[in-house]
């Protein structure tokens, strides 16, 4: 019974957070954190770290256990949250991407003169949503748990609550070590390195955007497209 317990506790966890890692990229999130927290020093950066991995632990299981009564609640269905979301996730990657080009980030002025509660009201948005945690992974989420809804045995339900809380715990894990390091891989990588990573980075943001954008059109259309 233990082995066999171990084994679904595996799976379940495996399911969750597969899922879930490539949409939130705590690494390529990092980068861009790097970015725009590049006047802060290294304290303030994991200071922020942590608020963003409890934060981004926090919108993962709301979305996961409660998120599909919150949207049923508001009327909201999930292709649209995935056509607005996708829309504001492949607008923040689209913005990312231009202003690398060119300048730095708008955000940058702020920054530059700016003080330590400034970079705290930034923890939520935008490093957490949409960033880290967003749209896309919300849908996720929701998905995941509306498909081990109340018609699953008991123990199967309670054994896949165990599991994604583990889950989402080591990804908020891998969200706060990248964030808060993110300076000192920045050191050993060099500048070339990391400004062809950060646009990398900025570049799979909007394409994962996109996805999520069509994703949402694809599910309005599917049932004109049966007839």
């Amino acid at each position: 019974m233990g082995s066999g317990f171990a084994e679904d506790f595996g799976v379940l966890f495996l399911l969750v957070f597969a899922a879930a890692f490539p949409i939130v990229n705590p690494a390529g999130s990092a980068l861009i954190f790097l970015e725009i927290t590049r006047n802060a020093e290294h304290r303030l950066r994991e200071e922020l770290a942590r608020r963003i991995a409890l934060y981004s632990f926090i919108v993962l299981n709301v979305s996961l256990f409660v998120g599909s009564w919150v949207l049923a609640f508001f009327g909201i269905s999930v292709p649209a949250l995935r056509v607005a979301g996708g829309f504001v996730v492949a607008a923040a990657g689209w913005k990312f991407l231009q202003e690398h080009e060119a300048e730095p980030v708008a955000l940058g002025a702020v920054q530059e003169n700016g003080s330590r509660e400034a970079y705290r009201a930034m923890a939520f948005y935008p490093f957490t949503m949409p960033i880290t945690t967003g749209p896309g992974t919300i849908s996720v989420m929701i998905a995941l748990g509306t498909s081990h809804a109340t018609n699953d045995p008991l123990q199967h339900r309670f054994l896949f609550d165990l599991a994604a809380l583990a889950a989402n715990a080591a990804l908020a894990l891998l969200v706060y070590l990248c964030f808060a390091f993110a300076d000192r891989v920045q050191r050993i990588l060099g500048n070339t390195a990391t400004t062809i990573l950060l646009r990398l980075s900025a570049f799979i943001l909007f394409c994962i955007g996109v996805q999520i954008l069509w994703s949402g059109i694809a599910a309005f259309l599917a049932p004109w497209r049966a007839h």
